[in-house]
């Protein structure tokens, strides 16, 4: 009888199976490098390089240089400088012998970076500082504190500081225009990104810069109206006259005659826009723009458009303003003493209240009203500033009779400075308003838009020049050398429960010179204190130190050689 045939053990079994998985995997493994590597070289290089960037490759953003704004002239008013953020990997620092060290070069205490990096915990990104001086960052990247880079920025600098602040307002840390002009023209001021190429080692950090896939389009330039020296000087006489008047705030704006172009405008207060950290607010408007006030007798010399163009009055048109006050209604207007018969020329000069109701009875409302908005009372000048303000001027069915008075003197209505100077820079003009433009013209002007004739125009500038007379209420306008004109403001504030009895607004709204009008610039003071609060004791002066210099820096040759040299020996004199 034959044996049985002896059966191979299971574990024996067991193994040559495991074997002979292991084999096939083996095969498999080595024929996919082949055919990577050898069969098909390309794509097997393709995919391995496509794996290995999948972990290794970055791409990271190029910042775009913000373009440059300068004045009329070609002076930097905000240039963007290159500065250093660094940053960290919470992953890699978080837990690092070296966080007191760097939180001491960073002047942080050591237990305010670890709760940061805390809050930041299984992030790869954290900022450490922003915008740092490039020296002083490179120091720190030095010190090869594993997990800490630094990567280029902008920061925006302007070089005139609280000067021109309010009017070119200001970026955000990611160098975003967030107020005036760097909002306003946001959109042509900002450059578009490029992007790079760079590899990160196993750690996150940085190895190596592949190169730039796309390169940085800076942004483009932009060229105010703005003369920087006018800027200063209006800064400068400005800022001495709120202070000295203690007053509130104060803007001036001043508008090329011609074409409409804004050489000047400033306010104060103001503010540093290199530094903007605990500024108030306030400080930050742009005044001249948006803020209102009613512009109380400087509209008569509008009314005394609508008096011209009825064809009832003329210059030389007698008044009488006996006993030297009016009542209407309930409201008594009076003056400051009987100026008796008096030409409508001299009403102006004067400011009178009784001879300008008069006007206004005669005229009716309506005319006066109707003036008053063709000249852009009520409308805002267009310039695009952000929060620009367009005023008030009523229209509605109803009037009472001390409403269409009050009307004629600039009350029950409200204005900015810079609409007050563009409603003024007809008279300038020969009777056409230009479109005002805070960016510099390139070619020839506007042929603008016809408000009066040329005949009354010229009727007004002589009216106003009387204004700054011996007799009128603007002789501190002056400008010796000069012949120039105006009219002065003084309004008082409204309040909770009225007008104020002792808060005031002064204005004046000037031309110069009067011959060949080259600027007008309207100065107003809010709220001065002390005696001395009407237009023509705190406006009018400042408005005839700016003309001395902006005339003097526009090359305007004096006229009245033989005033300017009695102002010069009066000046060497020193005071009496």
């Amino acid at each position: 009888m034959k044996r049985a045939a002896k059966k191979p053990p299971e574990s024996l079994l067991r193994f040559y199976l495991v074997v002979f998985v292991l084999g096939a995997m083996l095969v498999l493994l080595v024929g996919r490098v082949l055919s990577l590597q050898i069969i098909d070289t390309e794509r097997g290089y393709e995919f391995l390089q496509d794996q290995g960037d999948m972990r290794y490759v970055r791409t990271a953003e190029i910042p775009a240089y913000r373009g440059v704004i300068t004045d009329r002239r070609g002076e930097p008013l905000a240039v963007s400088t290159p500065v250093i953020s660094l940053w960290a990997n919470p992953v890699i620092l978080d837990g690092s012998e070296r966080l007191p060290e760097l939180a001491g070069i960073l002047g942080m205490e050591p237990a305010s970076l670890r709760e940061r990096l805390e809050r930041y915990r299984g992030k790869q990104f954290m900022y450490l500082k922003r915008h740092m001086v490039p020296a002083d960052a490179r120091e720190i990247l030095a010190l090869k504190i594993r997990g800490v880079s630094g990567e280029r920025e902008y920061r925006r600098f302007y070089p005139a500081g609280e000067v021109a602040s309010q009017l070119l307002g200001f970026t955000n840390v990611d160098d975003q225009g967030i107020a005036g002009l760097e909002l306003a023209y946001e959109d042509w001021l900002q450059g578009v990104p490029g992007k790079k190429k760079y590899i990160k080692d196993l750690h996150g950090e940085v190895v190596r810069d592949i190169g730039v896939l796309e390169p940085a389009q800076p942004g483009k330039d932009l060229t105010l109206s703005i003369d920087l020296r006018l800027q200063y000087l209006q800064h400068r006489e400005l800022r001495k006259a709120v202070t000295e008047r203690g007053a509130e705030s104060g803007s001036v704006v001043t508008l090329d005659a011609h074409t409409g172009e804004v050489l000047a405008m400033v306010n104060y207060p103001t503010y540093n826009p290199n530094s903007i950290k605990g500024s108030d607010p306030a400080s930050m408007r742009n005044r001249a723009v948006t803020d209102v006030y009613e512009p109380g007798s400087t509209m008569k010399t509008l009314t005394l458009v609508a008096a011209l163009e009825s064809g009832r009055f003329t210059t030389s048109t007698m008044i009488d303003t006996s006993p030297g006050r009016i009542r209407v209604g309930p409201k008594v207007y009076p003056d400051p003493r009987n100026y008796g018969l008096i030409s409508v020329s001299r009403i102006i000069e004067k400011s009178s209240q009784v001879g300008t109701t008069k006007i206004a009875l005669d005229l009716g409302h309506e005319p006066i009203r109707e003036v008053f908005n063709r000249f852009g009372i009520g409308h805002a000048p267009g310039t695009g500033f952000p929060g620009e303000s367009g005023g008030s001027l009523p229209d509605r069915a109803r009037w009472y009779a001390t409403e269409k008075v009050s009307l004629a003197f600039g009350y029950g209505i409200s204005a900015t400075p810079l609409q007050l100077a563009r409603a003024y820079s007809v008279f300038a003009n020969k009777g056409v308003q230009q479109p005002v433009s805070l960016l510099a013209l390139e070619g020839e002007a506007s042929p603008g838009e016809r408000i009066v004739s040329t005949q009354i125009a010229r009727e007004v500038l002589g009216v106003l020049h009387a204004v700054t007379g011996e007799e009128g209420t603007a002789r501190k306008a002056r400008v010796p050398g000069f012949a120039v004109g105006g009219k002065t403001g003084t309004v008082r504030k409204m309040g909770p429960q009225g007008y104020s009895a002792d808060n005031y607004v002064a204005w004046f709204a000037g031309i110069a010179p009067i011959e060949d009008p080259r600027i007008v610039t309207v100065v107003v003071i809010n709220d001065p204190r002390g005696e001395a609060y009407g237009g023509g004791a705190v406006a009018a002066p400042v408005f005839s130190a700016v003309t001395r210099g902006a005339l003097r820096l526009l090359n305007v040759a004096p006229t009245e050689i033989e005033e300017l040299a009695a102002a010069s020996a009066a000046a060497a004199r020193g005071p009496a």
